[in-house]
């Protein structure tokens, strides 16, 4: 096959079955890594740590590109970058938009969303010290009731938990939370 012979002279790259890139110096533009993560599986977005460093909200340069999908978990490693495929039930595919990345676009996470999907996946995250490990920074860019909100659909004690935490350790934007968890635990309750 043609496109076989392609992949063995360099002339594309392989990205993976049925996915494939034009490789230097036939492409015209290198695609954004969050580009290539959109056309990896069916519906993902790209979340956690890939997100947050995008919008400037951690300090990190972060260098395998990671996705939420309601697909099989994997990792793929490519000559375009790393890609890591992180499984979620299709309730929790929510949060995100298409951004425009100079000429591309790709499927984002909003701040807030990316926050709880890292917290979600993550043991011991509802904690002030993880919170406080990944110096958050840029904290203006965060809605906190779109925040409250979202964390309301994992209708998990410790998404609301991790909420309480990360208003606490940001009063400046506060919003009025007093009773959330009361609500929350009276909700489950019944």
């Amino acid at each position: 096959m043609q496109l076989g012979r392609w992949v063995k002279s360099g002339r594309i790259y392989q990205l993976r079955r049925g996915l494939y890139a034009l490789a230097p110096p036939y492409k015209k533009k290198q695609p954004h890594p969050f580009l290539v993560a959109n056309r990896l599986q069916r519906c993902p977005y790209v979340s956690l740590q890939p997100a947050l460093a995008f919008y400037g909200m951690i300090p990190e340069i972060v260098n395998i590109t990671v996705s939420i999908t309601t697909g099989r978990p994997e990792r793929l490693t490519t000559p375009l970058g790393i890609y890591e495929l992180w499984h979620v039930k299709t309730a929790l595919l929510f949060g995100y938009k298409m951004i425009s990345l100079g000429g591309q676009s790709a499927l984002i996470a909003t701040p807030e969303k990316a926050l709880l999907d890292l917290i979600y996946f993550q043991p011991d995250s509802a904690s002030t010290l993880f919170l406080q490990s990944l110096r958050l920074q840029n904290l203006n860019r965060f809605a906190p009731i779109l925040l409250k909100k979202q964390a309301e659909r994992f209708a998990s004690p410790k998404m609301f938990w991790a909420v309480e935490v990360f208003c606490s350790i940001t009063p400046k934007r506060r919003p009025s939370l007093s009773g959330f968890m009361k609500d929350y635990l009276a909700s489950a309750d019944s």
